[in-house]
């Protein structure tokens, strides 16, 4: 390693990692509960590593990684010193032994980024292959420059295939993630507008979720793409030409699958063979299940096999979620609540009030908030989906109650022209969750029976609201 004070090399530290059983951890905390880790003393802005890399020694770890300099109090010549690598920079250090951990693998890397729907993808892709090959995939939400380094080392030699999922709020960070991963084969689920703040706007969008083709097209590499998506269509038309001579494309589609959905609660699919049941809450994810059976095709394995895999997913991360009520109350929510930006909220809004009103007395509820990372566009686009409900509602014969949570939306509908307080739409505004809860807790807001949509960013914690569901 070329950073290294302590002349030890990648390849030393590549060894130790192997004999120690290939764990990492940047947690000091998490230290005394794995086998022998190697620690990476991260520093960020408000914490150092460093600082916790002794206690993480002292805690079973065979080898921290710091920056700069040995932790105080160890000498440079005493034995101690032996099981520290000094770096100047820690998380590059991390970076360049997952992407050396991941040369001398060799297995086949799918790479899988977009503006919605990347993990409950990435989940149904792992099902399906799963049904012929031993699968290493993302845990949780570790796709950043981080967390895409940690799965990588979590790899072992016992798995088949890996599949990265990689997220992204700038240019640049997609093809950087590319350049440690070094993915085969890859897969963008759309391109929406998701985080326009950071990619400067939609075009920004675009190229910044292309970084992954042109990372394929410069490496030889393969794009799966929807044929029905314009937009991803004419991005992969745009780097995978028979000019360049480099890479390839496999287009697919629910109608070359025979796939349709006939309905969203949950997802119901259907094929040649009959309808097939999922646990998925949405027509949207319909989307999600195709590149999932597409992926199985890449890789050999057969639709009625691929969709079997995916019927028996149960979603469990907030995500595309449907939930009985058991507490009484006769609800049925769809959760929706870990991530949000305009293009999901959307599909998952369309989708919610195209659902059957039948048999709820409560009727349909939303509770919608606030999208995160849209700086200069957000006014409009929270506006947007507050118009959005308002027209539907103008065209239904049930009644619609929406409440919307967070600054961004409640500065939204001030501006906005939907009636408030009126039928078929009643909305209302809330500063945060803890203001809706206090108002469901004096008994201001009572929902029985009814069918709660509950979909925003990660950071509005709507999870919070589910036990009083």
């Amino acid at each position: 390693m070329s950073n290294t004070g302590l002349g030890k090399s990648l390849s030393e530290l590549y060894e130790l990692y192997c004999e120690n059983g290939g764990v990492v951890t940047t947690d000091s905390r998490a230290v005394w509960e794995l086998a022998a880790p190697i620690f990476f003393a991260l520093k960020g802005e408000n914490f150092d590593g460093n600082d916790y890399a002794v206690q993480a020694i002292a805690d079973g770890a065979c080898a921290a990684v710091v920056h700069d300099r040995l932790p105080k109090g160890i000498k440079p010549a005493s034995t101690e010193a032996a099981k520290y690598f000094v770096v100047k920079d820690t998380l590059a250090a991390l970076q360049e032994l997952a992407a050396y951990h991941r040369q001398m693998l060799g297995l086949p890397v799918i790479a899988l980024t977009g503006s919605n729907g990347k993990t409950t993808t990435k989940e149904l892709i792992s099902r399906v292959l799963g049904t012929k090959y031993r699968v290493a995939s993302t845990r949780g939400n570790l796709n950043n420059h981080i967390g895409v380094p940690l799965t990588l080392l979590s790899i072992t030699e016992e798995d088949d295939v890996a599949i990265v999922e990689m997220g992204a709020n700038h240019r640049g960070e997609i093809a950087a993630l590319c350049e440690i991963a070094a993915p085969n084969i890859g897969l963008i689920t759309n391109v929406g507008r998701a985080h326009l703040e950071g990619f400067g706007g939609p075009e920004g969008v675009r190229l910044g979720k292309g970084e992954l083709y042109d990372y394929l097209a410069a490496h030889s590499g393969t794009a799966l793409y929807p044929t029905d998506d314009p937009v991803l269509a004419e991005m992969a038309g745009e780097r995978f030409s028979s000019d360049t001579g480099h890479g390839a494309t496999v287009g697919y589609s629910a109608a070359a699958f025979g796939l349709s959905a006939t309905g969203g609660d949950p997802l119901t699919l259907d094929t040649a063979d009959g309808e097939v049941q999922t646990h998925l809450a949405g027509t949207y994810n319909l989307a999600n299940v195709v590149a999932a059976v597409a992926a199985g095709a890449y890789f050999g394995i057969p639709t009625d096999a691929a969709l079997a895999a995916v019927a028996a997913y149960v979603p469990d991360n907030n995500r595309s979620q449907v939930s009985r009520s058991a507490n009484g109350t006769g609800n049925t929510l769809y959760k929706d609540a870990y991530n949000a930006n305009p293009s999901s909220m959307r599909a998952a809004v369309d989708n919610f009030l195209a659902l059957p009103d039948d048999g709820f007395e409560g009727g349909k509820i939303l509770i919608l908030g606030d999208m995160r990372e849209l700086g200069y566009f957000s006014r409009e686009e929270h506006r947007a989906i507050i118009d959005r409900i308002a027209e539907t509602a103008a065209t239904r014969s049930a009644a619609l109650t929406c409440y919307v949570v967070g600054p961004e939306f409640s500065a939204a509908l001030a501006a906005s022209n939907a009636s408030r307080d009126g039928k078929p739409l009643i909305i209302r505004a809330f500063a945060n969750v803890t203001e809706w809860m206090a108002a469901v807790e004096n008994g201001e807001i009572v929902i029985r029976n009814a069918q709660v949509l509950i979909k925003g960013s990660r950071g509005m914690t709507l999870e919070k609201l589910y036990p009083l569901l």
